[in-house]
């Protein structure tokens, strides 16, 4: 079971229907793509050839957008066995202090994934080992924004892109900058949660970043018995 945390504003409510149907088209298109090749396969003796590669890096991205959308709705399995024998104060306390450690390890989680990414995408990295302090000088060897994917080719109607990030020589491929943008997104994403699921118990607006799931389905389950 898991508690919604929508806002009630129009925002809000845009924000979640935008995310939810991220999630549904992502899961769709890797659904249809997987049908479509295993019928050619099968059927025909061919397939797409960048098939896979596209519904590799779909589920990269379900998972990474994923991840987020869980914690916005408690949707995380926990254990609260030993903080629900503490007091209401000592539970608040135990709570803001695993969201403080779920902030630092996104902050960290988001430092790392755009190190990774940003050279693809002709940006730098950051300075620091942990935390960033500042932005790198790019070298000649840090522009690799002619990266591109091993199977998926170029659309034409992506080439408007290429003067900027290829000093206008065509893709064959995809350039991976664009898949790999979930990498920092999900994570930046992921520390905006973490930092709103805190904010909630420290306003006093939720007791936990999670919520116990088998506890309440058989709290649910036994009341569902006794009514029938």
């Amino acid at each position: 079971m898991t508690v919604q945390t929508v806002s009630d504003s129009m925002l809000g409510k845009f924000v979640n229907e935008l995310e939810e149907s991220f999630i549904a088209l992502i899961l769709g298109l890797m659904t249809i793509i997987t049908f479509i090749n295993v019928i050619l396969r099968y059927g025909f003796n061919t397939g797409l050839i960048w098939g896979l590669e596209v519904t590799s890096f779909l589920f990269a991205w379900l998972v990474l957008f994923g991840v987020s959308y869980a914690v916005k709705t408690t949707a995380n399995l926990g254990v609260d066995a030993l903080t629900n024998l503490l007091s209401p104060g000592a539970r608040r306390a135990c709570a803001l202090f695993a969201g403080a450690v779920c902030i630092v390890y996104g902050a960290l989680l988001l430092k790392g994934a755009w190190d990774y990414w940003a050279n693809f995408a002709n940006l730098p990295q950051t300075t620091g080992r942990w935390f960033p302090t500042g932005f790198e000088e790019m070298k000649r060897t840090s522009y690799r924004g002619w990266y591109e994917m091993v199977d998926t080719p170029m659309p034409d109607w992506m080439r408007f892109m290429e003067p900027v990030m290829n000093d206008g020589e065509h893709y064959e491929k995809i350039p991976r900058f664009l898949p790999y943008f979930i990498l920092p997104f999900g994570a930046a994403l992921l520390l905006v949660r973490f930092v709103q699921a805190t904010v909630r118990v420290w306003r006093g607006r939720s007791e936990s970043l999670i919520v116990s799931h088998e506890a309440e389905d058989a709290v649910e389950d036994v009341a569902h018995l006794n009514r029938d």
